[in-house]
Order: C-alpha cells, then sequence, then structure tokens
C-alpha cells in the first residue's frame, strides 16, 4: 500500500500534520503585519497609560493587584472597556494562532505515540522512516515545528505575545477555564530574544525554547540519521555534478540546522556526527536559507557549539573560502556570455532546443548554482549579528572581484533563458501528439508516392518499373502508418530500423543516382527523426527546469536588489520583460508551502496562496513603482513649465504678439517631457498580463496602481505641508495657506490631465476617486479621537494596501491636516473673540469689528480642497458637536442628581406651575433662582456656544456645497432637491395613512440620499437630531433660568440683526448662543421645546403685569422682556419653528407692542 494512499491513515495523518504545520506557518506571517501598535509600548506615554491594562505575565503572579487597580478607577475602567470593544476580534485572531502551535505539537507527539502503541497496523517508526515520502514527512514534520517557534520569537517578540495573552485571558476568562491557556502560555512566554540589529539571545536559545514541550528523543535521532545519511528529495539526480552536491542537498541541509536545535547534545559534544554532516551538506557554503528565504549565517548560529563550530572549520579555512569565492565569481562572467549568446535573436528555435537539451540544461544548472552561492554568501542579511568573524569572511568573499551589477545581469538573462525554454517546452508539449501525427502522414504519404513511381502508373524521369521496390514501398508505408503514438518505446525502436531500412535501400539499389527518388528518401528519414525528437519532449525536463530554477532562499534577499532593477529601468523601461521573467523565476518560492498542502486537499490552499501571491505581487509593484515615480518626476517639471513658463494663449489674439504667445523653447521642452513619460509607459506595458502564484497581473492596471499611489503620495504631502497653522502668528495664515493650495492642486490637476492621454488612463476619474479617499481616510482618522471604537487601518474602507495613504507624524494636537484646518476655523471664529452677522454670513472681531471669515473664505476652501474637503470638514464639526451634546447631557444628570441643585430646581418649578398662570412675585422669584444657579453656568455656556459656533460653520458650509452644486451640476441639484420633497411628502402621507408605502429599516433609500443631500449641501444642519439622549427631567426649566441668567450681559444691535455682548462684560457671540440652544432642544421630545418656550411665555406675562401693576406706569414694555421676546424671534427662525408658536403662548397686544419697541443701536465704526 503506498504510504499516501486515501486508505492509509497513517500517511494521511502525516499528510495533514505538515500541511497544517505550513498553514500556521502562514498565518503567524500573515498576523505580523498586524500587531495593534500599543501592543508594543514604545513610547513612555503607552507605558504609563497601559501599564495597568496591558500586563505580562506577571499578571498571573498578582492578578488582583491589577484587577483592583482597575475597578477602583473609573479612568482606568473607561480605558479597559474602549480597549476591549477595539482589540478583541484581532486579540481572538492571535490567540488562535498561538493555540494551534501547540496543538500542532500536542498532534504530533499523539501521532508518535499511536506510531509506537500499533494504532497504525503495519507501521512503525522504523518503517515509516524507511518509506520515501515517510521519511519526508516524518521529517518536515519536526522541522515546521521548529520553524514555527523561531519566527514567531522574529516576528511576534515575547513581551507582545505575553501582554496579548494576558489580555485575551482577562477579556476571555470564562471560555479559557476549560481551554489549554495554561499550556500555550507555558510554551510561549517570552524567551528573552530580542529581535533587532544586531539580534539579543539569550544561553542556551534556541535549545531551551525548542524543549519546553518533550518531543520523542528516539524519534528526533531517527530524523537527524535519515537526513545524515541519505538524500530524501532524491535531488542528486537533478544535480548530477559532484560539485553541486551541497546545493541538492540544500533542502534537507535546512531542516537538519533546525532539527538538530532539538538535540543539542549532538552540536555540543558529537564531533565525529557534526563532522560527517558538514563534510556532506556544509563543504562548501555557511550561509543557508531555512525557511521562505530567511537566512542563516553558520558561523554565528553554531559559534555557541563546540562541536558543530569545530566541524565547519575546515569549510572556513581561508584556503578553502577564496577558491570557492574566485571559482564562484569567474563563472558569473563566463555564464553571462554562454546566456547572452543563447538569448540572441534566432538562436532558441525549436531544432536547436530539441538538439542540444543536455547542454542547456546543464548550463541552467551551472548559473542557478552560482547565482544560490553569491546571493547568500554576499547578502549583508548573512551579517545581521555582526560578529568579526562572519564580517571578516564576508570581506574575503565579497574582495574577489566581485561586482555585484555582474550578478544581477545574470540572474536576469537566466530568469529570461529559462522562461524561454519553458515557454517553448509547454508549446512543444500542447503540440507533440498533433506534430508526431503529422510528420507520421507525411513520411508514410512519401513511401506511398515512391511505391506509386515505381508501380509505373506514375510517370518520373528516368524511373522503370520495379515490383519489388513497389512492394517495399508499400510496406514501409503501412509500417509507418501503424506507429502508435500512445506505445513511444516500440515505436521509438520501429523507427530506428525503418531508418536504417532506408538508407539502405538506397544504397543497395542505386537509388542515389536519381535526384528526385533520393529526395522523397531524405524527406521520409527526416520525418522519421523528427518523430523521435518530438517523441522524447518530455514533461520531466520542465519538472527539473522548475527544481533547478528554484529562488525561494531569495524570497528575502532579493529585496536588496531592488535598487539595481529600479535603475535598470529607469535607464532602459524595455528591461521589464527580463523582470517579469524574473519575478516568474521567484514565484517557484511558492511550492515549498502550498506542496504538502495541496497534496492533502486541505481548505487552507487558498488563503496560504493568497498569502504568498499577495506578498510577491507586492514586492512587483514595489519595484515597478519607479516608473510611476520617474513620470511624476517629468510631471513635476511640466507643471512648473505650464504654471510658471508657458502663457494660456487668449482666444482672440494679434497677430504681432503671435511669436510671444508661441514659445516655440519650451513648448518643445515640454513634449519632449511628454515623450519621455510615453516611453515609461510603453515599457510597464511590455511586460504583458502574467500569473504570479494565483494572482493574475495586468500592466496596464499595475500601471494605473502606480499612478494612484505616486499621485496619493504627492497629493497626501502637499495638504499636510499647505495646511500647517501657527496659533501665535500675527496675521491670519488661513487665506495664504488656501491660496497656496488652491494653486498646488490646481497645477497638479491640470498637468495630471495633459498627461492622461499619453498614458492611456482616465485623469479625471482617477483625480477624484484618489483625492476624495484621502479626504475621507483623514476625517476618519481624525474621527477616532471621537469614537469609543475605532477604525484601524485594516478595516478603513478608504485605506487600501495597494495603494495606500501616507500617514504623518502630528504637528499638534490634531491627528491629521483635516484636523489642523478645522480647528485653525474654530479657532478664528471662537465666540468669545467674534460675532457671526447672519445678514452678511460673516465672522467680525468684536474690538476690531474687521472680516475674520467670510463666504469668500468658503469658495477658497471649495477651490483648496474640492467638495470632498467641505464635506469632510462637516463631518467632522459634526464629530465634534456630537461631543460637545455628549458633554452638555453629562452636566444635565450631574445637576439632576445633585440633591442642593435639584431641590433648588423643584422648589422653583413649584413656584412657576401650572405655567398658563403667573407666578406671585415674579421679579423676586426669578431674581433668586438666578442669584442661587450662577455658579452652574459657566461650563454651560461653554459648551452651547461651542455647540453653536460648530452649527454656523456646518450652515456656511451647507450654503457653498449647495451653491457649487447648482452651479457646477444643476441637474444633479434640481434631482437630489425634486428627490428630497417627493419622499418626504410619501413619508407625510404614509403617517397620514399607515397603509401607504415607506423605506423600511432594511432599505437603504433613505441613508444613500441623505448622504447625497448632504454633499451637495442640501440639508438644514440645525434641524437635525445627532444623539438620542434619554428623557431628562427639569431640562426646559434648567435651560430657562440657564437664558434668564444670559440675556442681562447681552443687547439687540439693530445694525448687526443679532445679539451682541453689553460693553464690560466678558464678549460672547449671542447668535452662537441661540443656536446652540435650538440645537440643544432640538436633540430632546419636541415637548421640552414647547414647555421650555411656554417657561419663557410665562415670564413675559408675568413681568408685563408686574411692571402694569407697580408704582412707576411706564407705557413701555420692560427692556427684560423686550431681550426675551427678541431672542425668542431668534430662536424660532434658527430653529424653523412656525411663528404662531409664539402668538399660542405670548399675548398679540404684547407682540404687536414689542415690534414697535425694538431697540435701535449701532456698531462702533471699524478701525
Amino acid at each position: 500500500m503506498e504510504f499516501l494512499a486515501e486508505d492509509n491513515t497513517c500517511g494521511q495523518t502525516l499528510l495533514r500534520l505538515v500541511s497544517r504545520g505550513n498553514a500556521i506557518i502562514a498565518e503567524l506571517l500573515r498576523l505580523s503585519d498586524f500587531i495593534p501598535p500599543v501592543f508594543r509600548m514604545e513610547t513612555r506615554e503607552e507605558q504609563e497609560k497601559y501599564q495597568y491594562i496591558l500586563p505580562d505575565f506577571a499578571y498571573f503572579r498578582g492578578a488582583e493587584f491589577y484587577d483592583h487597580k482597575i475597578d477602583t478607577s473609573p479612568m482606568l475602567q473607561d480605558l479597559d472597556e474602549e480597549f476591549r470593544e477595539n482589540h478583541m476580534e484581532i486579540l481572538t485572531r492571535f490567540y488562535l494562532a498561538f493555540e494551534s502551535i501547540y496543538k500542532y505539537v500536542s498532534d504530533l507527539n499523539r501521532f508518535l505515540e499511536d506510531l509506537e502503541e500499533g494504532v497504525y497496523i503495519q507501521h512503525t517508526l522504523e518503517m515509516v522512516l524507511f518509506n520515501g515520502d515517510g521519511k519526508q514527512l516524518m521529517s518536515e514534520s519536526l522541522y515546521l515545528y521548529g520553524v514555527m517557534l523561531l519566527i514567531l520569537d522574529m516576528k511576534i517578540e515575547g513581551p507582545i505575545r505575553e501582554r496579548m495573552l494576558v489580555a485575551y485571558n482577562r477579556y476571555n476568562a470564562a471560555q479559557t477555564v476549560d481551554s489549554s491557556m495554561d499550556d500555550v502560555c507555558k510554551l510561549l512566554r517570552s524567551t528573552g530574544f530580542v529581535n533587532g540589529a544586531p539580534p539579543k539571545k539569550p544561553p542556551k536559545y534556541p535549545e531551551d525554547y525548542f524543549s519546553r514541550i518533550p518531543i520523542n528523543q528516539e524519534f528526533i535521532e531517527m530524523v537527524i540519521g535519515r537526513l545524515r545519511s541519505d538524500d530524501i528529495y532524491n535531488q542528486i539526480t537533478n544535480y548530477p555534478s559532484p560539485e553541486h552536491r551541497s546545493t541538492a542537498l540544500s533542502t534537507q541541509a535546512s531542516m537538519l540546522y533546525i532539527i538538530l536545535y532539538f538535540s543539542p547534545h549532538m552540536l555540543n559534544t558529537q564531533q565525529a556526527k557534526m563532522r560527517e554532516i558538514v563534510d556532506k551538506h556544509f563543504p562548501d557554503n555557511w550561509v543557508i536559507s531555512v525557511y521562505m528565504g530567511i537566512t542563516v549565517n553558520l558561523i554565528d548560529a553554531w559559534a555557541p557549539y563546540r562541536a558543530a563550530s569545530t566541524g565547519l572549520n575546515n569549510t572556513l579555512e581561508q584556503g578553502n573560502i577564496v577558491e570557492q569565492a574566485s571559482r564562484h565569481i569567474i563563472r558569473v562572467g563566463q555564464l553571462n556570455k554562454a546566456v547572452d549568446k543563447y538569448l540572441q535573436e534566432g538562436v532558441l528555435i525549436e531544432d536547436f532546443v530539441l538538439d542540444h537539451i543536455p547542454k542547456l540544461m546543464n548550463c541552467l544548472r551551472e548559473c542557478n548554482v552560482v547565482i544560490r552561492w553569491l546571493m547568500m554568501h554576499t547578502s549583508e542579511a548573512s551579517l545581521v549579528e555582526g560578529t568579526k568573524r562572519a564580517k571578516m569572511i564576508y570581506d574575503i568573499v565579497v574582495g574577489q572581484q566581485y561586482h555585484v551589477n555582474a550578478l544581477f545581469n545574470l540572474l536576469l538573462n537566466t530568469a529570461q533563458l529559462e522562461f524561454r525554454l519553458k515557454e517553448m517546452f509547454k508549446m512543444m508539449l500542447g503540440s507533440k501528439k498533433d506534430k508526431w501525427e503529422g510528420y507520421k502522414k507525411e513520411g508514410s504519404e512519401r513511401m506511398a508516392e515512391l511505391a506509386e513511381v515505381f508501380s509505373g502508373s506514375k510517370p518520373l524521369t528516368r524511373v522503370e518499373k520495379n515490383d519489388n521496390l513497389q512492394a517495399w514501398f508499400n510496406e514501409m508505408a503501412s509500417q509507418i502508418t501503424s506507429l502508435s503514438y500512445d506505445d513511444s518505446t516500440t515505436a521509438g525502436r520501429k523507427i530506428v530500423q525503418l531508418t536504417q531500412a532506408l538508407e539502405e535501400v538506397q544504397e543497395f539499389h542505386q537509388l542515389e543516382t536519381n535526384m528526385q527518388v533520393r529526395q522523397f528518401l531524405l524527406e521520409t528519414r527526416k520525418f522519421l527523426h523528427q518523430m523521435i525528437r518530438t517523441i522524447n519532449i518530455k514533461e520531466e525536463v520542465l519538472i527539473q527546469m522548475q527544481i533547478i530554477g528554484d529562488l525561494s532562499y531569495a524570497w528575502q534577499i532579493i529585496d536588496n536588489y531592488t535598487v539595481f532593477m529600479q535603475e535598470a529601468i529607469k535607464q532602459d523601461p524595455s528591461v521589464v520583460t527580463k523582470l517579469r521573467a524574473t519575478f516568474l523565476k521567484l514565484s517557484s518560492a511558492l511550492d515549498a508551502p502550498l506542496v504538502r498542502i495541496s497534496e492533502c486537499g486541505s481548505k487552507d490552499l487558498v488563503s496560504v496562496s493568497q498569502y504568498y501571491s499577495g506578498e510577491l505581487v507586492a514586492y512587483v509593484r514595489r519595484v515597478l513603482q519607479i516608473i510611476p515615480q520617474s513620470m511624476f518626476g517629468v510631471l513635476e517639471k511640466i507643471i512648473t513649465m505650464q504654471t510658471r513658463s508657458i502663457q494660456e494663449v487668449p482666444t482672440r489674439l494679434e497677430k504681432d504678439k503671435l511669436k510671444e504667445y508661441a514659445q516655440l523653447d519650451e513648448r518643445y521642452q515640454v513634449a519632449q517631457l511628454t515623450h519621455s513619460i510615453s516611453v515609461f509607459t510603453e515599457g510597464i506595458l511590455m511586460m504583458k498580463t502574467t500569473l504570479v502564484g494565483i494572482i493574475k497581473v495586468d500592466p496596464h492596471q499595475l500601471l494605473e496602481d502606480g499612478i494612484r499611489k505616486e499621485l496619493v503620495n504627492k497629493v497626501a504631502a502637499g495638504l499636510h505641508q499647505f495646511l500647517v497653522f501657527n496659533p501665535k502668528a500675527k496675521a491670519p495664515e488661513l487665506l495664504p495657506r488656501l491660496d497656496g493650495l488652491s494653486a498646488h492642486m490646481e497645477g497638479f490637476r491640470k498637468s495630471f490631465e495633459y498627461i492622461q492621454d499619453y498614458v492611456n488612463i482616465y485623469g479625471l476619474k482617477i483625480w477624484q476617486e484618489e483625492v476624495s479617499r484621502i479626504i475621507n481616510y483623514n476625517v476618519e482618522q481624525e474621527c477616532n479621537s471621537f469614537l469609543r471604537t475605532k477604525v484601524y487601518d485594516f478595516q478603513s474602507v478608504y485605506q487600501s494596501k495597494t495603494i495606500p495613504i501616507p500617514r504623518f507624524r502630528p504637528v499638534d494636537a490634531s491627528v491629521n491636516f483635516m484636523g489642523r484646518l478645522a480647528r485653525e476655523m474654530l479657532r478664528m471664529t471662537d465666540p468669545k473673540v467674534t460675532y457671526f452677522v447672519n445678514q452678511m454670513n460673516t465672522w467680525y472681531n468684536n474690538r476690531s469689528y474687521d472680516e475674520v471669515i467670510d463666504s469668500k473664505v468658503f469658495a477658497k476652501l471649495q477651490n483648496a480642497v474640492g467638495t470632498f474637503g467641505l464635506s469632510g470638514l462637516d463631518r467632522l464639526f459634526c464629530f465634534m458637536m456630537v461631543k460637545e451634546l455628549q458633554s452638555f447631557v453629562r452636566m444635565l444628570k450631574s445637576m439632576t442628581a445633585d440633591v442642593p441643585t435639584k431641590n433648588m430646581f423643584n422648589a422653583v418649578l413649584k413656584n412657576l406651575f401650572p405655567l398658563k398662570a403667573e407666578p406671585v412675585n415674579p421679579g423676586k422669584l426669578y431674581q433668586q433662582a438666578i442669584q442661587k444657579s450662577a455658579r452652574l453656568w459657566p461650563p454651560v455656556l461653554e459648551v452651547v456656544l461651542n455647540i453653536g459656533q460648530r452649527q454656523l460653520l456646518r450652515r456656511q458650509i451647507a450654503n457653498e456645497l449647495r451653491s457649487s452644486c447648482r452651479f457646477d451640476s444643476k441637474f444633479l441639484a434640481s434631482c437630489l432637491a425634486t428627490f428630497n420633497q417627493s419622499i418626504l411628502t410619501d413619508i407625510q402621507a404614509h403617517y397620514a395613512d399607515p397603509s401607504l408605502p415607506y423605506p423600511g429599516e432594511d432599505n437603504p433609500l433613505l441613508s444613500e440620499l441623505t448622504s447625497y443631500l448632504e454633499t451637495s449641501g442640501i440639508h438644514n444642519p440645525l434641524t437635525k437630531i445627532y444623539i438620542t439622549p434619554s428623557k431628562s427631567e427639569g431640562l426646559s426649566l434648567i435651560l430657562f433660568i440657564f437664558t434668564l441668567s444670559l440675556l442681562p450681559k447681552l443687547q439687540y444691535l439693530r445694525s448687526l440683526g443679532g445679539f451682541v455682548a453689553k460693553k464690560g462684560v466678558e464678549p460672547f457671540d449671542g447668535i452662537a448662543f441661540v443656536v446652540g440652544l435650538v440645537t440643544i432642544l432640538h436633540q430632546f421630545h419636541t415637548d421640552a421645546t414647547e414647555v421650555y418656550l411656554a417657561f419663557c411665555a410665562q415670564y413675559i406675562r408675568s413681568m408685563v403685569d408686574a411692571a402694569a401693576s407697580s408704582k412707576d406706569k411706564s407705557p413701555d414694555l420692560p427692556a427684560d422682556c423686550i431681550a426675551l421676546l427678541v431672542f425668542l424671534e431668534e430662536f424660532v427662525c434658527y430653529g424653523e419653528h412656525s411663528q404662531q408658536i409664539l402668538e399660542g403662548k405670548v399675548p398679540p397686544y404684547i407682540l404687536d407692542e414689542f415690534r414697535h419697541n425694538v431697540p435701535r443701536g449701532t456698531l462702533p465704526a471699524a478701525k
């Protein structure tokens, strides 16, 4: 029975285990890119903030201490809960990966126990290790476990693992009781290893780490024995030369390096065995690739082990090092010439390839061995530990006239030769049968024609009838026809015999004298020869080429050659065709982790192949990004010339000024620059569509993505650079900054539009999509500070791994440029420094009365950051306002929770009810309420003014968006307005008659329409609901008394059309005050507004009655009543309430009297 047969339980169990091992390693590598930065604790601020939330394993020694700290601190409780909400999903993913390592080694131990106990009938440890597939899988199972542990320590360091495990245990205490948490923690606790430069290794590392969970020592020794003595992958047949033996055994040499750490006594004391291992596997090399390009220098790795380092001394003799280095370096030049010769046009034709298969294979073998040795031993990655001996040996190797450019050229040429040979063999294999049948048909037809010639029926010059030859040729035709393609061995022997017979008949029957017969015989022999060559085209050649061309050892160190690749592209963009072959050669690395997963038929195949293919495609993009970078470098020159040198030609031009506007030299330079961009474009498009792993790479899409990436980098950098403000600057910086940004963006957009036809892309579409993505991403990140559940980069719909939006270091309290722009506008329109004049849509300084911000500023904003920028600002202000509203709700709760304050308000409320009646002695009652509550209002006033300020800014943004939408897209504006009105009509009809249709909760119509309306400015921010607080008792009374407390500080100015602070009091903006109150009341039930207005109306009635019954019976309304009536008029106006709401509460005679007695005033003259 085959070991890997489906009904062989032992083989299938072991295969599934090894498949899992490869999948676990891929998951660890994938997760290592998504470690939340907070777990690294890199800054002192983070350490102080999270020291009790994210402890390491010290938590298990004092859990009560940490839990008590959190339980007794509301701030820590809130932080802990927020952290849990934001990180629980990723923590669970990490824990499952950690647990899978423990389960893997547990399953391996269980398999070995079952094997020992005879659970798998007819299989013992010795028998499995004797079987070819068995010894491969047994070795791989142990090797992969060691690789997992090393990769885990390199990619996710010990302290990070401990914090993650503690956090997961704290947040899932109930679920982890019955799990293997304790065992996982014991296995993965910190080793003390620090992956730095150089890395810090603790004593006896990694053998102590590997021995945390014991594994059957007999199994380890037997696996080492097999790897020492056998060629377990049968690679010697692919590398017949003795000089290539170390390359042939490189895979199992890497396995042996890892597995020896499970048996450290061999590394330390078994000198004979270590000498045998070194002589067989490391006689000419000391830098190895462990797994997917992770390189190890044995000089450093084996330095602590006496037997291992002694065994390696022969290899590290200076004479041997010089000999190996010089031999490989000399071969580079020789092989470059040989490969160049093969790659010349017209050399690699089918006949040449078929005749020289062994020679070509030897050349490829030699090239790959030389490339492997030099790339590994000249890589600076091998010097990561920085020991003197390793550096000295590296210098000896590099000092043997080593030229990295020559090696790079050999890599490109070898990849190109392999690619072309593979393509030819694939094509020949695909057409093999058809060609064979064609040659057979041609040969038999030639024989049949000759038989006809010798029959005498077909006249041919000087050919007499010959019955014997006629019969012989007919027999030959039938023999050729009877050849079977399926039985290639028999057919091959028969073809050789038929060829010999044709040679003999030509010689013995003196047919050479007749040129036509001789030509027929020659062609038939040629067809028979072609049949033999065709039948010898076998898939084994392709398989051998794939094995020889393996580049998995360079998965990481290939990055050292990125600079050379990019320089080659800049000098000659057509070199991309050779790079394409190199990338395909590099994709051979995907076979190593996927082969067992594929054999097993595991579901992990797709995810693992996607990960490694994605990593390779990302590298391809990184290399080819030099093309868009070079294009944008040229584009910057075009931008400069178009904005500074070339004048725009007017629609009407005088003849004598034609030469002046022609600017031939400048336009010629622009044409030259544009042509160079076209050359770069042509270069990348020469790459053709390529399948890299399982991902198809389209060069046009690659070019577009590269252009998008470069565009995003340039635009994001421009926004970051221009939108930086100094709050201490004497002159306002906003307008100059916006003007500069507008010019920068406009120049960029025009030039981008100019080159779009030369690179065959939709420039305007790309521009709008990427600018909107940049703005929305930065708004999202800025809004994170207002959210409990954060949106991280890997969760963001705007961030992309292919075209990442760069993040810049914050320069102030804001996260990015959107926050800086918003806060600058808030600073400039501070309601304690400015007044808002509604009729002018302008903020004025309350001292100098200079204009601070007017509608022109919002038009400049539109030019600078576009519609998306204005929409983003609106959204950001909305988040800021929600935070202020939540602050107000907390203040309200604290007031109603405070017993003295609550009693005071209840006493006032008792005196004011019923609201339709007037209270007794109102002047004294209201005055006492104002005095007793005075201490409560300063923080409330600040919140109300902040809310009003943000709402006024949002209203101005909506105005600008609405006007620009009507100008730039009048059909869209009309369509949206009509659609909005029709939806509102339908909703009103539904509430009047519930049988009529209404958009359900799962219908996205309302949410999507709202998004369009807000982006187009067709909305009123003042009438929207932003939070849904619970019903609060006393809200209306509290806001009423708050209003009464503040009104004496305000005066109404007709020239201003609004409230301003009276002289002698701390100034604040009356309009912001009104709008803030409107917004707050709108968040609660409409009853709150009704009661609030009823309190105000009761105050007016009672104060008018009190004035009428007083000794001074003045015909005028009291000043405070007039102030409150003015306030109510403003309140109704901004809140879009009906005037009837006032008329229903305030007697008509008072309103009529008021409208004739509004005080007049003027603003002082502006300085």
